[in-house]
């Protein structure tokens, strides 16, 4: 139901007290939904990597659904944001990162911001030079982490700088060896990091201002992002630090609860997936996969362990729940593994190969899997079954970067390019209807 048509239904429906519950429970309904026409954060509008858009294909050609544009982008594996048809990313050229602002139409560029970054003596180069963190559109403002830990808050409108912080040589935050990942979180007037470190594990900023607003924590930082749940209608953050996860206060950083959960890299990277039946699931290489469920006993807050799981281990792509079930791409090396696992009881239903180590959407009934090998496909996956629609060699080597869907349009990235595709019912192709190559 749209706006104009719970307007009329207020209209013309019963009486005045069924009509108020009506539109009150419609418009619940609408603010939990997935919005399918803006991507500002980390993860999708509700941070689980669910997508409202409908009418997608059910099937491509052979030369795999139409692109609308593609052009040359530098390195790095910053995700991509998409708000009033802007398309918001960053990557490296030479010693500087870049925060660019594209033309979503037709990728040409809007506006960059330009600034010194250069690598540390004992940055990891084996699996790039960042940038990693994936941009957060607040409002008219664009947030950006780059891989040395310097945060830029910039207009959306011009990229001109409006505040910045280091959270390494300023903060005194956790250094990492390949380099800050974590993305933002907007919070009411603030914008919560993972910093890292003794005393200011967490900082949040007044987002117009720059103001530290609160610090809080002692734990290491690792390279996930801070991810908003409820929990018995209270706003807990969940952090999942180097050898933990968190869940804390976002109004102040007091903790509420931890349960540990670490590997000897202290990479803990996935999302944790959160659902309103209290069942937590959270993965990382070497610690394996876990449920915990989270129960309120009076004003405290109890953690219980339900189960263990070593044979599902995500690495950095991410993890997504239907129903009583959590899919993934599971492993750390060579070829990945898809699964499907139980999150009340930890039993898998199944573990299909088919694609590399991959990263995943869903959307319209679908999972779109672009693997690290740039192939992409279409995929239905149920507790009973994993099915491989259509697939398609779509990118270069190597694609990190979890795609972004906004209504029909899907976002992506490797190393070296950026593109847009159309997932919508494909047309046959006709002169001059080729992709678009931007400058």
């Amino acid at each position: 139901m749209n706006m104009r048509q719970l307007l009329a239904s207020f209209r013309h429906g019963g009486g005045s007290g069924t009509r108020i519950l009506a539109v009150a429970g419609v418009l619940t309904a609408l603010a939990a939904s997935p919005v399918a026409g803006q991507w500002s954060q980390w993860g999708g509008p509700n941070q689980d990597f669910k997508v409202a858009s409908k009418g997608l294909a059910e099937t491509w050609p052979d030369t795999g659904p139409r692109q609308l544009w593609s052009r040359d982008l530098g390195e790095g594996y910053s995700g991509m944001v998409v708000v009033r048809g802007r398309v918001f990313t960053m990557y490296r050229d030479g010693e500087q990162e870049v925060v660019v602002a594209l033309r979503a139409k037709d990728g040409e560029t809007i506006w960059e911001h330009r600034y010194d970054a250069p690598i540390g003596e004992k940055h990891v180069n084996e699996f790039g030079r960042g940038p990693r963190s994936t941009p957060l559109v607040d409002g008219n403002r664009v947030v950006t982490i780059g891989i040395a830990g310097i945060m830029h808050c910039l207009s959306g409108k011009t990229g001109k700088v409006l505040w910045k912080k280091d959270l390494w040589q300023e903060c005194k935050g956790t250094w990492l060896n390949h380099g800050y990942a974590s993305s933002p979180l907007a919070y009411k007037d603030n914008l919560i990091v993972m910093v890292g470190g003794k005393g200011h594990g967490l900082m949040a900023f007044n987002s117009k201002t720059g103001k530290l607003a609160w610090k809080r924590l002692d734990f290491d930082n690792s390279y996930s992002t801070p991810k908003l749940i409820k929990v018995d209608k209270e706003d807990h953050l969940l952090c999942f630090m180097a050898k933990e996860l968190v869940g804390v206060n976002p109004n102040n950083g007091k903790l509420k609860w931890r349960f540990e959960h670490g590997n000897r890299w202290g990479q803990n990277i996935t999302l944790p997936v959160w659902a309103d039946d209290g069942y937590l699931f959270l993965s990382s290489v070497e610690a394996g996969s876990r449920a915990l469920k989270l129960t309120k006993k009076g004003k405290r807050y109890s953690v219980e362990e339900l189960w263990n799981e070593q044979k599902i281990q995500i690495y950095h792509s991410q993890a997504i729940r239907l129903g009583d079930y959590v899919f993934g791409s599971s492993g750390m090396r060579g070829s990945g593994i898809f699964a499907a696992i139980n999150v009340k009881n930890g039993q898998i239903a199944w573990r299909e190969r088919g694609f590399a180590k991959a990263t995943c959407l869903y959307a319209d009934e679908k999972f779109i899997v672009l693997d690290e090998d740039g192939k992409l496909g279409l995929v239905k996956a149920t507790p009973e079954e994993f099915k491989i629609i259509c697939q398609t060699q779509l990118l270069d080597k190597v694609s990190w970067t979890v795609p972004t869907l906004v209504d029909k349009t899907l976002f992506v990235r490797d190393k070296k390019r950026i593109m847009a595709v159309d997932l919508g019912e494909q047309k046959s192709a006709s002169a001059g209807d080729g992709p678009r190559t931007a400058s």
